[in-house]
C-alpha cells in the first residue's frame, strides 16, 4: 500500500504532557534556569508527529525523525502543561513534513517544522545491525 493512501496533508495529532523535573533545562544541561528545556520540547514534538502516523500506518512500519526546524517562543515552569500539535503538510515519497507546535497553559510557547521517514521496521533493524557488526 502507498504512503499517500494512507497519510494525507490536514490530518493532526495533539498530545499533552506535564512540565516534569527531568525535562527541566538543568537536568538536561541544555541551561541553568529550571523551565521546560528546548530538546526536551522538540522530543515531545517529535513524539506527537510520531504518534500521529503510527495510528496510521500498517504493522511492521514506522517512522524515524529527519529534520528538525524549530523555534522556541517562551519559557514553561515546572508542573504547567503543555500541548503539542503536529499537522501533516506533505507527503513526499517516504517523507512526511509536518507543522508543530506547543501551547502552554498561557501562551505559544514554539512552533516549526519536522520531518519523518516512513520505514520498514524490520528492514532498519537489519541495516542497523549489519552496521554495529561492521564496527
Amino acid at each position: 500500500m502507498d504512503i499517500n493512501d494512507m497519510i494525507k496533508p490536514g490530518m493532526t495529532h495533539e498530545e499533552t504532557f506535564l512540565v516534569e523535573e527531568q525535562h527541566l533545562a538543568p537536568h538536561v544541561g541544555s541551561g541553568a534556569v529550571r523551565v521546560l528545556a528546548t530538546p526536551w520540547m522538540i522530543a515531545f514534538m517529535e513524539i506527537t508527529a510520531h504518534r500521529l502516523l503510527a495510528k496510521h500506518l500498517p504493522e511492521g512500519q514506522s517512522s524515524v525523525g529527519t529534520h528538525v526546524d524549530v523555534r522556541h517562543l517562551a519559557a514553561t515552569p515546572l508542573g504547567d502543561s503543555v500541548r503539542y500539535r503536529a499537522e501533516v503538510l506533505a507527503v513526499q515519497g517516504i517523507r512526511v513534513q509536518f507543522a508543530v507546535s506547543a501551547w502552554d497553559s498561557q501562551e505559544l510557547i514554539g512552533e516549526g517544522k519536522h520531518e519523518r521517514a516512513v520505514i520498514d521496521v524490520a528492514r532498519f533493524l537489519k541495516r542497523v545491525s549489519a552496521k554495529a557488526n561492521a564496527k
